[in-house]
């Protein structure tokens, strides 16, 4: 039988510290804020969510990463990049540009994107509001990464300038992730 998770405000909401099977609801949730970038809520409890927490062990998903982005108008989700393992994407809310194989495609609420490994992509919110998009990925041992060039990417502020395997360099002119829970999004259903 397997056991109940444990969920403890890490600060930024609830998140698993042990583990087992849970329910939290987004507007309860830990979330990590950064400013080129967006709002996340991971569900998972990774060191950047247990910052206010280093007594507490990650608690991360073995097969499969779960993350629902917030996405501001103008913004990112994150640098382009490809994987070596499955990605797929649900847009819930807002809109939102896809940055895909050196193409452009608008995106709005109940799009979905499969990316097969090796696809190259990212997102940039767009409108006058908020992008929800609730993204899954893949886990497995050996999985790569690569930023590589690209101009389209890079004339929307989501380009690395040297293709790069490493995300630490492809992500070294921003600030570094932070636990925070999104504040500026009143449109949102869990934004009180």
């Amino acid at each position: 039988m397997v056991e109940k998770a444990r969920l403890d405000d890490v600060g930024s909401g609830l998140a698993p510290v042990s583990p087992g099977w849970f329910v939290v609801n987004v507007g309860e949730a830990a979330w990590l804020r950064n400013d080129a970038f967006g709002g996340r809520c991971v569900f998972e409890s990774s060191r950047r969510v247990l910052a206010e927490r280093p007594d507490a062990e990650p608690q991360m998903f073995a097969d499969t990463g779960f993350t629902l982005a917030v996405l501001e108008p103008g913004k990112p989700s994150g640098m382009y990049h490809a994987e070596s393992a499955q990605e797929d994407f649900l847009v819930l809310a807002g809109s939102c540009l896809l940055l895909v194989e050196d193409r452009e495609r608008p995106l709005g609420a109940w799009d979905f994107v499969h990316c097969p490994a090796g696809t190259r992509h990212t997102f940039v919110g767009t409108g006058d509001g908020p992008c929800v998009i609730f993204m899954t990925g893949a886990r497995r041992e050996g999985k790569t990464i690569v930023y590589p060039v690209a101009s389209r990417a890079r004339a929307h502020g989501a380009g690395v300038e040297t293709e790069t395997n490493d995300p630490m360099e492809a992500y070294s002119p921003f600030e570094h992730w932070r636990s925070g829970r999104p504040d500026a999004w009143p449109d949102l259903p869990w934004a009180g």
